[in-house]
């Protein structure tokens, strides 16, 4: 089956699989009650990456609307052998990334492909680092690029969910050592979705 014809099923597949439980939240406030409990712990939670003396004054995380467009499923191409990747971080660092496969996706007509990573170090390969940057940066979102994290899945079939990205924490805490995505993860097209960045520090 051709990845249209995969991504096709998926889609449907998911559909069904809310309309048969009535208990579902719906989708928009699902997204909207894990930004609010995420402004929670920016504000509150010790491990947050808010200076502690800011977070008595800190406003909530700014987000595009929910749209569900930009919720798509994605197919993983597995990567051979051990690729490893050497990312520039934020404090001029590099940090060896393995590349664990190639997600492509169709994005509002356009077929897209990101790379998923873990950390060359980590052996726990259940949990994907998708860091992407779009031409959303510098003007809407952080400029360094967003951030998805993915549950690795036995299908090679991925919810990818752009509503879901979120900015690296060297966005609200200059001593974070956060990766840069790589060329290979740099979109020629806008993603107005997830989060963004306050006006002031574009």
């Amino acid at each position: 089956m051709s990845f249209a014809g995969k991504t096709a099923v998926v889609s449907l597949l998911l559909l069904a699989a809310a309309a048969c439980t009535p208990e579902a939240v719906p989708y928009p406030d699902e997204i909207n009650a894990h930004r609010t409990a995420k402004d929670e712990f920016m504000r509150s939670a010790e491990d947050s990456p808010i200076p502690k003396a800011q977070r008595s004054s800190f406003s909530p995380l700014l987000y595009f609307p929910v749209d569900l467009d930009h919720r798509v499923p994605a197919v993983l191409s597995v990567a051979r052998g051990n690729d490893v990747l050497e990312i520039p971080t934020s404090l001029g660092k590099r940090r060896p990334h393995r590349r664990i496969g190639t997600l492509e996706f169709t994005l509002k007509g356009q077929t897209l492909t990101l790379t998923a990573f873990v950390e060359a170090a980590q052996e726990d390969m259940r949990r994907l680092f998708v860091p992407f940057g779009d031409l959303t940066n510098r003007t809407e979102t952080y400029p360094g690029g967003r951030y998805l994290d993915l549950e690795r899945t036995a299908t090679g079939i991925y919810d990818l969910d752009f509503n879901r990205a979120y900015n690296p924490y060297c966005y609200y805490n200059a001593e974070y050592d956060c990766p840069f995505p790589p060329p290979e993860n740099r979109l020629t097209v806008p993603i107005q979705a997830g989060e963004k960045v306050t006006p002031a520090a574009r």
